[in-house]
This record gives structure tokens, C-alpha cells and sequence, in this order.
């Protein structure tokens, strides 16, 4: 209610106040009968002014209870709509409840139809990577079973490995010989063979074998078999069918480990030999040469044994070798008062056209490699023991083999080897093998052993050395050189006992006789129908000790790659020229020197 109506209110409660008195005071008239209305009296002014204020107070209390009236309504509207809000609000609520959860509905039926569309997409890659993997397996089945790489058995992978040859040799002074060079065995001129040549073919030296591997997961299984046919039996000749025997070049078996340790035993390349990756088998670096004999200062021997080799970090190999003993033996005016073995028996498996020594122990060797980038890098040792049985009472002047006792003497030495880039194209590398009783480990066979008078060995000095360099100017050629030498030391002592006494007896004495070393003489041999009769008797010097001191080896040559296939092989051709000169230690008559040329030719064609 507003201010002016209050105050109005309040005058007309006080105006009522006064004027109620005032009318109750005042005699009351009685009835009037009723009549012919008369003229109402003239109001004063004070009855005016009150009548007007109770119909203005009336007025306004029409006005007050209409505005209560309407403020009763506003507030039922009021709170009518404010229950509508209310109920608005909660439906609004319920409305936006339901729109965020359509709404997350709606995202999450998004991210799940976008999750479904990539699905949808990675399956069809997926089924067309599978298709393609299918498609490659099945073509790479086919493949293998068409052109497999290998052959399997049970667990076992089985690789074959063979070359095929046509190989030829000429030499200037005949050796009789194949494809196979006896290098300290070249005639000096007074020998009737150093004025006639030879010229031989060959396919001997064909190669056949297989690798063997099973992989067990701990550790791996290998076993390796490979042969050739340089190898003469009782009835091969070249009359007709040249029909010569099959040997053993390799025959062992491995165990390796993922911790890189291998264990390998059987007949294999000697851990003298160079290689071009650790110590591995299989990976020897042997001369390009067509020579079945190699090259005159490369060490190696391949023979029984059993090898153990750890792998390091950094590219390095350390390794352990136990090996087949074999002394060789050369000496002049011996007493006969020892012997160091005997001929092979027959019933034992042994030639009996050979001599075998009787040895005390294997050869031990030990080796250590480095592989980087820079290049293959090995140095070894080498330890021998040599044993004979000697006769002290031989020289008395009635001998007697009262009194005989074994002998041992341990020889040995050092070995080095090196390869390495010496540019893009071209390899160079350096071997040295040197020590006392070392000789046989020399592709020329030099002795290890000479004899004291008194009947004890003594191991001979000896030295091999080779040089090479093997260029690759393009895939298809190679081109290479080597020159390589091998000396055996003079040994000799003078001896003092029994009939010999006054002597030079050892390796090379200087009372050895040259003199008839370049003289050349008449075919000698009666003949018994056997080899070396007449018409095949040619004249050997005599008077010609010819002791080896030191032979040497020039040879150049290449390599041609016709085709080289993964799937079908390699075919290639070679040609080799190699100067050969042998070189012997003075004695009575002089220092007797022979040479040789020789050229070759090979094709082979290896399998793939």
C-alpha cells in the first residue's frame, strides 16, 4: 500500500472519530410515515466533504481490494508460473540430462562408428596384406619346392656344395705330375725331366659335399663332408677311362652355441690356416690359384683334430686346436742308430707305401683373431713334440741295442696373418709362419727334423712367407698376385762316434757332393714291368745332394665369371702363370738352382 493512501486512510478514521459524536448526540426523529417524498435537505459542507471522503475511502477500498484482488491473482499466477517454471526447470533438466546423454550417446555411436570405419579399413588392408602374404607365401612355396635352397630331413637342413672342372697345366720341365705342384721336387738341370715339358688335363680336382645343419634353438649342429678325386689307387692311370680314386678333404662335425662357443672335431682345415672371418670353418682364405697344391709360402694342413673357439665382443676370437702329428724328415750321412716310426700296415688301415712316425702327442695350436672394418687380422702359436728311439751302443765296434731309450724334442713357433683393403678394388695381404720343426705346415713340405750322431732329433729352423694381392676391378673379374718363399735352415753337427767320426751329419752340410747336380745322364732302371721301367726311366743326376734351402714362387693370374646366378650357379674361367725357382744349399760342386714355368687354365661351374 502506498504512502497516500495511508495518509488518506487515516484522515478518514479521524474525520469518523469526530463526526460519530456528534450524530449520536443529536435527537433522534421518529419514523416518518410514508409519504410523497420530500426534497431532501441541503447537505453542509461538512457532510459533503464527509460523504466524499467515505466515497472516495469506499472508492479506494474498491481499489484496494481489487489491487488485493489482482496482487492474490498475481501471486497465484505468480506462483503458478513459478511451479510451471519449477516444472519447466526440471523438464529443462530432464531435457538437457537426456540431450548430454543423447549427446554422449551420440558421441560415443560417433567414436564407435569412426572405431568401426577404421576397423572396416584395417580389415580390408589386412585382408589385402593377407591376400599379398598369401599370394608371396604360395609363390615362395612354389618357389622353394621349384628351386629349393636346401634339402630338408626331419629337423636337418641339408646344402649341397660341389664344383665341376676342366683344369690344365703346363709345365716347361716335366714333374709328372696333375694339377697338384710338388714344389721342392723340381728337377735341377742335370736331371733328364728339366729338358722335356708336360702338358696335362684334368678334372680331378671336381669337387663334391654337402653341409649338414640342425638347429636346435640352445645351440646349433653342423656337420660338413667334402671330396675330391686327387687320388691315385693301385689301378688308376691316364690309359683310358682315368679313373682315379675319391678322397677326404674335410669330414666334421660342430657344436656352436648362441654364446658364439663351437666345438668342432673331425678332418679340417689346420687353425694355422688364414681365414677371412674369426676362426670360422668354412671360411679359410686360401690362394685363387688353380694349383691343387696352393701357393709356395701359404701354411696349411688338413688333417684330423679338434677345435674350440670362443667369440668376444668387438669382432675378436680366441681359439684352441689339438692336431694329427706327422714329422718330416731329412738328414745326411745318419748314424742308423734311431728310428722315429715305420711303414703304414695294411691290416691297420695304413698304406703300407707310406712312412708314419710314431708320434708322442698332437700338435698344439693356438690362434687369436680381430675382425673390423679395417680389415682380418690373426697371430697364433704353434707347439710340436718330436720323439725317436736311439741306440747309444750302436757306434761301438760291436753294436748293440743294449741301453736304448726314447728321445723327445719340442719344437714350435709363431705365425701371423693380415688382410686388408687397400683400396675399393684391391686387397692386400701378408702371412708369415716361422720357428723350429715348423716345415711341414709350408705348402712346399720342408723337413722338421734332422738327427744328432748320436741318434737324437733336432728340430730344423724354419721360415714361410707370402705376399698377395687380389684385385675385384668389377664384379665379374678378378685379378691377383702373389709371390711367396719358404726356407729351411742349414743344421748340422760333426760327429765323433765310431765310424762316423770326422762327419758333417744333419740337414745340408757343406761336404754335401753338388757337383753332378747339373749333368744330365743316361736312363739307368733295368725295369720289372712295373712303373719306372724303360721306356719310363728317365736319367737322375748323380753325385747331387741338392739339399733345399730356399724356394720361392711368382704368380700372377685371373678370374673370369662367365655367369653368376643365385638361382643357377656360377660358370667362370681362370688363367695362371707361375715362376718357380728352387733354390739349394752349397756344398762340394756349388749351390745347384732349378725353375720352372708353369701356365693353367681352369673352367669350373659351381652350383649355386
Amino acid at each position: 500500500m502506498t504512502k497516500q493512501l495511508r495518509a488518506t486512510m487515516a484522515a478518514i478514521l479521524v474525520i469518523s472519530s469526530i463526526s460519530l459524536p456528534a450524530q449520536t448526540s443529536t435527537t433522534k426523529k421518529p419514523a416518518a410515515k410514508k409519504a410523497v417524498p420530500k426534497k431532501a435537505p441541503a447537505e453542509s459542507p461538512i457532510e459533503r466533504q464527509i460523504r466524499e471522503l467515505r466515497e472516495q475511502m469506499q472508492s479506494q477500498q474498491a481499489q484496494i481490494d481489487a489491487l488485493k484482488r489482482e496482487n492474490a491473482d498475481k501471486d497465484a499466477k505468480l506462483a503458478a508460473a513459478q511451479q510451471s517454471a519449477q516444472g519447466a526447470q526440471a523438464t529443462a533438466d530432464a531435457a538437457s540430462a537426456k540431450a548430454d546423454s543423447l549427446s554422449s550417446s551420440v558421441s560415443a555411436n560417433s567414436e564407435s562408428v569412426a572405431s568401426l570405419n577404421s576397423t572396416v579399413t584395417d580389415i580390408k588392408t589386412t585382408n589385402i596384406g593377407v591376400a599379398q602374404t598369401l599370394s608371396d607365401t604360395k609363390k615362395s612355396i612354389t618357389e622353394q619346392l621349384e628351386n629349393p635352397l636346401a634339402i630338408r630331413y626331419k629337423g636337418v637342413t641339408i646344402t649341397p656344395v660341389a664344383f665341376f672342372a676342366f683344369e690344365g697345366v703346363y709345365r716347361q720341365r716335366s714333374l709328372n705330375s696333375d694339377v697338384n705342384t710338388p714344389f721342392n721336387a723340381i728337377p735341377y738341370p742335370g736331371a733328364a725331366q728339366a729338358h722335356t715339358s708336360e702338358l696335362n688335363f684334368s678334372g680331378r680336382q671336381s669337387r663334391i659335399g654337402g653341409l649338414f645343419e640342425g638347429n636346435t634353438g640352445p645351440f646349433k649342429l653342423s656337420g660338413y663332408i667334402e671330396a675330391d678325386f686327387l687320388s691315385a689307387g693301385v689301378t688308376s692311370n691316364d690309359n683310358q677311362s682315368n679313373s682315379y680314386t675319391l678322397r677326404q678333404r674335410q669330414f666334421w662335425g660342430q657344436a656352436a652355441t648362441n654364446g658364439g662357443l663351437k666345438i668342432t672335431g673331425g678332418q679340417m682345415w689346420s687353425l694355422v690356416t688364414e681365414t677371412k672371418k674369426s676362426t670360422d670353418n668354412r671360411t679359410e682364405n686360401l690362394p685363387m690359384t688353380v694349383d691343387a697344391a696352393y701357393q709356395v709360402g701359404f701354411s696349411w694342413e688338413r688333417q684330423p683334430g679338434i677345435r674350440v673357439q670362443q667369440s668376444f665382443k668387438h669382432g675378436l676370437t680366441a681359439a684352441i686346436a689339438l692336431e694329427q702329428a706327422e714329422y718330416i724328415y731329412a738328414a745326411t750321412n745318419p748314424n742308423p742308430n734311431f728310428f722315429i716310426g715305420n711303414a703304414g700296415v695294411g691290416g691297420g688301415l695304413y698304406s703300407p707305401l707310406a712312412n708314419y712316425s710314431n708320434n708322442v702327442a698332437p700338435d698344439l695350436i693356438l690362434k687369436g683373431t680381430y675382425d673390423s672394418k679395417y680389415g682380418h687380422f690373426e697371430v697364433g702359436a704353434l707347439g710340436r713334440w718330436f720323439r725317436d728311439r736311439y741306440y747309444p751302443n750302436q757306434t761301438l765296434v760291436v753294436p748293440s741295442a743294449a741301453g736304448g731309450q726314447n728321445n723327445t724334442k719340442m719344437g714350435g713357433g709363431g705365425f701371423a696373418n693380415l688382410r686388408m683393403p687397400a683400396t675399393k678394388y684391391l686387397d692386400v695381404g701378408v702371412h708369415t709362419l716361422f720357428g723350429t720343426g715348423v716345415g711341414r705346415y709350408g705348402t712346399t713340405t720342408l723337413p722338421d727334423i734332422t738327427v744328432h750322431p748320436d741318434g737324437t732329433l733336432e728340430p730344423i729352423k724354419a721360415y714361410q712367407g707370402l705376399i698377395s694381392l687380389e684385385g675385384h676391378p668389377t664384379p665379374k673379374l678378378d685379378i691377383f698376385a702373389y709371390y711367396g718363399a719358404e726356407y729351411a735352415q742349414r743344421t748340422v753337427y760333426l760327429s765323433t762316434l765310431g765310424s762316423s767320426a770326422g762327419k758333417l751329419i744333419g740337414y745340408a752340410p757343406v761336404t754335401a757332393v753338388n757337383t753332378g747336380c747339373g749333368i744330365e745322364t743316361l736312363p739307368t732302371s733295368t725295369g720289372n714291368g712295373f712303373a719306372g721301367g724303360p721306356p719310363y726311366n728317365p736319367g737322375v743326376p748323380a753325385n747331387c745332394a741338392g739339399v733345399n734351402r730356399v724356394i720361392n714362387e711368382t704368380t700372377l693370374g685371373f678370374t673370369y665369371r662367365v655367369y653368376n646366378s643365385p638361382k643357377y650357379g656360377r660358370l667362370q674361367y681362370q688363367g695362371v702363370y707361375s715362376y718357380l725357382t728352387r733354390n739349394a744349399w752349397a756344398g762340394i760342386g756349388g749351390a745347384p738352382k732349378a725353375i720352372d714355368n708353369m701356365v693353367w687354365t681352369g673352367m669350373r661351374y659351381y652350383i649355386p
